[in-house]
């Protein structure tokens, strides 16, 4: 079995190590999802009238830099992709 996979980025295909490829799945995924967040914070703060978006980037960055916030979208990242990995591999095994 290889240890190499293949990471398609646009229209260009690399070949890297799993791990390589993991790695950056999980740290995407953590973007996604502290973006997402920055999403949901700026737009609630916009709409209750709450001092606008300058307040909203700020809610969004005191909230983005707590420890216990960074390990939990890096762990569901973690898990996630561990998981979709691991069911990916359990299927081709019943073929």
């Amino acid at each position: 079995m290889s240890d190499r996979t293949m990471l398609a980025i646009g229209r260009s295909n690399y070949s890297v190590s799993k791990l390589a490829k993991r790695t950056l799945q999980i740290l995407l995924a953590s973007l996604l999802t502290a973006f997402a967040s920055f999403a949901i914070l700026m737009i609630n703060n916009v709409l209750t009238a709450r001092s606008g978006w300058n307040k909203g980037f700020a809610v969004w960055a005191e909230f983005i830099q707590r420890s216990d916030i960074i390990g939990t979208i890096v762990l569901t990242a973690m898990v996630t992709v561990g998981f979709v990995y691991w069911q990916r591999d359990r299927e081709r095994e019943k073929r």
